[in-house]
């Protein structure tokens, strides 16, 4: 594959969007549909030099901060942002690195924690990696989340699927909350030296765009255990949940349990685990 295959979904990409779509004035006099060199680069902060480059090949090593402003500007789908990366990755030929990082993050949950969540059965309890890797959970977090989307992928990611899913903004009502906490999670990660969180910021920053970018680079809020946390469940109504964090420093992970904070989410949490009713009690934080 060569860099003119980036060049070319570039050129293809901005040829596509009509400038009404972004905000501009249409004009009677336009030699080549779609936008302009000068107002693709003007929109997306970039010079027109560069984006020149970048359409004729002569630059394969675009940032992902570019490529994140590009697709923002451009209106993409999470699929083309993707294949924007992926094209990226090709062009810029390290690819095949960036594929070991991806898929060589530490997934190892020593037995003792996998029995400790079996005796937390049916509460919601997850284990996760500094990353928002999702390693194992009770079948009662499998109940309380799966009709959000959060468990669709092979290896799900908490900090992907706020950023990425639409449904998330759905799921979540104080989604600007949870986005902060999870972006402010992976910065520390990646300022810790740590390849795969480095990894991941560079993967949002190109799907997730100036969403992500903004909150990863906006003053962090201090940490605060235990802390409350809504979720809207399509069957069973708002969930006002107590989230206590228990990190496992040894292990590099973090064992997050979801309490009721009311005695309404305690009903309905009992209902969607199969429990008696009135088993569960609010616990106030």
């Amino acid at each position: 594959m060569s860099g003119n295959e980036l060049a070319a979904y570039l050129r293809g990409l901005r040829e596509a969007v009509r400038p009404g779509d972004v905000g501009l004035p249409e004009g009677a006099r336009r030699r080549t549909p779609g936008l302009r060199r000068a107002e693709l680069a003007t929109l997306a902060g970039i010079s027109v030099e560069y984006l020149t480059r970048l359409e004729q090949g002569r630059d394969r090593n675009p940032s992902a901060q570019v490529l994140g402003a590009l697709a923002d500007v451009l209106g993409l789908s999470f699929e083309q942002r993707l294949h924007l990366r992926h094209l990226a990755k090709m062009a810029g030929g390290d690819a095949l690195l960036c594929s070991a990082v991806a898929s060589s993050p530490a997934r190892t949950v020593r037995p003792t924690l996998r029995a400790l969540l079996d005796r937390l059965e049916p509460a919601p309890a997850v284990l996760l990696n500094r990353l928002d890797d999702v390693l194992a959970h009770t079948a009662g977090y499998a109940l309380m989340v799966a009709a959000l989307g959060v468990l669709d992928d092979d290896q799900p990611n908490l900090a992907r699927y706020v950023f990425t899913d639409p449904r998330a903004r759905a799921a979540f009502p104080e989604w600007s909350a949870v986005a902060a906490g999870r972006a402010t999670a992976l910065r520390l990660a990646a300022a810790m030296g740590d390849a795969r969180a480095g990894h991941l910021v560079e993967e949002l920053t190109i799907t997730a765009g100036a969403v992500f970018t903004e909150l990863l680079h906006a003053p962090p809020a201090p940490p605060a255990t235990p802390y409350r946390e809504r979720l809207a469940h399509p069957g069973a109504g708002e969930l006002r949940l107590v989230v206590e964090s228990l990190d496992l420093a040894d292990a590099d992970q973090r064992l997050v349990v979801y309490l009721p904070a009311d005695e309404t989410t305690a009903a309905a949490l009992d209902h969607l685990t199969g429990r008696q009713p009135g088993a569960l009690h609010a616990v106030t934080a």
